[in-house]
């Protein structure tokens, strides 16, 4: 007998039980509120070092109350706010950026490492996500299964623009999302390789889904950290180059959200 996912039949058209605006609601009650303007766009960062050197370079600053450990502000810009640390994998992400919508944010561009599964990507390569599979959970909890999530079709042009303008020649590919790390499998690789897929990670669907569901917009691009592409796992992420690219992407991703034309997205999930 086949099994549908979620397991409850017409979620997609129910209620929840409650909402991330009642999540804020209740911190403000009890003073923990962020108590910072509504910003336009974020850029979502999961790499822990990334968030150090941010410090440095750009002077992020986090803000008071619960979200300090994950929320900083830039230095002059009340429109963009950063999240970063606060983990991996799409269920945390998807709840990150439930989060920033609630408190009024609309676009989201996710910067993060990522394995390849092609072996013309060199470790330090920038991909730019025109589309994700939907191998995780969590989005199929916002809209109903497909194999694909798609980004906003205008961010994800002005984080590529945003790049090229850089210098940087980005590859523009298909992401395997995963929530799974280590049951990804060889046949898998495979599979996705053979649909065009570039790349492995674990947030980009859930986040294309969430964008979907709550009217907003997002983009993700990635840099590989790590490859994949012969079947044996090659970690690399110490190097020089996916740190550069990191730093590449983030202002980059911070050009595009205050360029990109404001609005939704009204396909974002599909096929």
């Amino acid at each position: 007998m086949s099994h549908s996912f979620p397991n409850q039949p017409g979620k997609h058209s129910d209620e929840a039980l409650f909402e991330p605006r009642a999540y804020m609601e209740y911190l403000q009650s009890v003073g923990r509120g962020p108590g910072v303007p509504a910003p336009q766009g974020a850029v979502l960062c999961y790499e822990t070092a990334l968030v150090r050197r941010l410090r440095q370079t750009h002077g992020i600053v986090a803000v008071a109350g619960a979200m300090s450990d994950y929320l900083y502000v830039l230095p002059g810009r009340s429109d963009l706010v950063v999240a970063g640390g606060f983990g991996i994998g799409a269920p945390i992400a998807a709840a990150v950026m439930e989060e920033l919508i609630a408190l009024g944010c609309r676009r989201f561009v996710s910067i993060g490492t990522a394995g390849c599964l092609r072996p013309d990507l060199a470790i330090g390569a920038l991909v730019v996500c025109d589309r994700a599979v939907r191998d995780e959970g969590t989005s199929h909890h916002y809209v109903p299964s497909s194999l694909w999530a798609w980004p906003s079709t205008e961010l994800t042009g002005a984080v590529e623009a945003a790049l090229r303008q850089r210098g940087v020649q980005p590859h523009v590919g298909g992401a395997w999302t995963i929530d799974a790390l280590y049951r990804e499998t060889a046949a898998e690789a495979r599979h996705y390789r053979s649909l065009g897929v570039a790349v492995v990670e674990m947030e980009a669907a859930a986040l294309f889904a969430v964008a979907a569901y709550r009217g907003a917009q997002a983009a993700a691009v990635f840099t590989v950290s790590d490859s994949l592409a012969d079947l044996v796992w090659r970690p690399e992420f110490h190097r020089e180059e996916v740190g550069e690219a990191l730093q590449t992407m983030f202002a980059a991703a911070c050009e595009a959200l205050s360029t990109a034309p404001g609005g939704t997205e009204d396909e974002a999930v599909g096929g």
